[in-house]
């Protein structure tokens, strides 16, 4: 069972959604997938994360949101409608408006870009959905509990086809919490430990691990081969293509990471 990590560019809209389940599709070992929410679908555009985070903002200070979430909701609805989906959406923007609108905590508000995304990808690949919140476990305190969230996703990942949300998880009350931006990474990296996953591919929008930023230099050689140290020493020196804390659970159980 492989375990593939899917970013927002990803998962923009209708188009790149159909590139996901169209390279899912074409690896029968590819069981266990993790998604972000839809990122920017222009230069100009917004994440829906960020969306999410404006929406509780503006509801927390009684200055509205509806606007917003209006547009969160048609975002998704037009992806279902475009991938000729039946999943009754709109029953869980309704909850999900509910609940942001009622004091909900900005990290669950923040959480449903994925929550949303998992559920659209599952239908469409008619994969199971499995929310992170019963996989990803934190303490008290909000910090995460590697031990617990492993042995749980040993648990519950077994012998299927996945689609599970990255990004947060929840404490043993149920209460949500979220990684840091980019956190979609860790949790990609956590069920490839957790299931002894052959190898743990991450998709992004550039050809690999690239010797320099190709925003910056043109043309820059992928790195074909790194360690899990210099893999981490360049994520937490500002290197976005993997998220810092996803390095140790893939490091700590053996597994390879493909970027």
């Amino acid at each position: 069972m492989k375990v593939e990590k899917f970013g927002g560019s990803s998962l923009a809209d209708a188009a790149q959604f159909r590139k996901v389940i169209e390279i899912v599709r074409e690896d029968a070992q590819r069981s266990v997938i993790v998604v972000s929410a839809p990122g920017k679908r222009t230069t100009g555009g917004h994440k829906v994360t960020d969306m999410l985070y404006l929406t509780h903002q503006l509801a927390t200070i009684d200055m509205g949101g509806n606007e917003v979430f209006s547009s969160i909701a048609d975002r998704y609805l037009s992806i279902r409608d475009a991938l000729q989906l039946s999943y009754p959406l709109e029953k869980d923007l309704e909850e999900i408006k509910k609940r942001i609108f009622s004091g909900a905590s900005a990290d669950y508000a923040a959480s449903r870009g994925e929550y949303l995304s998992a559920k659209l990808l599952a239908a469409a690949l008619k994969y199971r959905f499995v929310d992170a919140a019963d996989l990803i476990r934190f303490d008290d305190a909000g910090e995460l509990d590697l031990s617990t969230s492993l042995f749980l996703a040993a648990e519950i990942l077994q012998d299927g086809q996945f689609v599970v949300p990255g990004f947060y998880g929840a404490k043993e009350n149920g209460e949500i919490v979220t990684f840091s931006r980019g956190g979609s990474d860790i949790t990609g990296s956590i069920l490839a430990a957790a299931i002894h996953a052959p190898v743990y591919e991450n998709w992004t929008d550039v050809s690999g691990f690239l010797a320099a930023d190709p925003h910056l230099v043109r043309g820059p050689k992928p790195i074909e081969v790194i360690t899990y140290e210099e893999l981490h020493e360049l994520s937490y020196m500002g290197a976005q293509v993997l998220h810092e804390d996803a390095v140790y659970p893939a490091h700590r159980a053996g597994v390879p990471i493909h970027i």
